[in-house]
């Protein structure tokens, strides 16, 4: 067996460990280990083949993870009261400036505070704009 293929079956196990983990490490030691597959398909010693492999795997650490780690945090989908934020909802009960009141979201009922300078009325659609433990706070809409 070739020391190319050594490095290849390397790295399919580090991206089948990928699969398996989260975090994008061992993708990162994958494409060191692809690194150190070409330079040894080309005729590279040990030594080299090693080379290449720490410093693909450095740039990978430096460029790769922090993509996939930037594109993976698109995708999560906001769940339970984070979901709220960005709704419309109906104040049920007078919200003071300093104060508290309540908005109804789809048919729920929360507490509320403002960021408007004025009381928010009764009947008044607002929406959210964040959320703080049960307190929801809102603008006019």
């Amino acid at each position: 067996m070739d020391s190319w293929h050594i490095w290849a079956i390397i790295a399919i196990v580090l991206v089948v460990g990928e699969i398996l983990t989260s975090g994008f490490a061992l993708i990162c030691f994958a494409v060191g280990a692809i690194g150190g597959a070409i330079g040894a398909a080309a005729g590279a010693s040990l030594e080299w083949q090693l080379g290449i492999f720490a410093i693909a795997t450095f740039v990978a650490f430096l460029a790769v993870r922090p993509l996939l780690k930037k594109l993976s945090s698109k995708d999560q989908i906001q769940t339970n009261a984070d979901a709220l934020i960005g709704r419309t909802g109906r104040v049920v009960e007078r919200i003071e400036v300093g104060g508290t009141g309540r908005v109804a979201v789809d048919g729920d009922i929360w507490q509320a505070e403002t960021t408007e300078q004025t009381d928010v009325v009764v009947g008044e659609k607002v929406e959210i704009v964040s959320r703080e433990s049960i307190i929801l706070t809102v603008k006019r809409k």
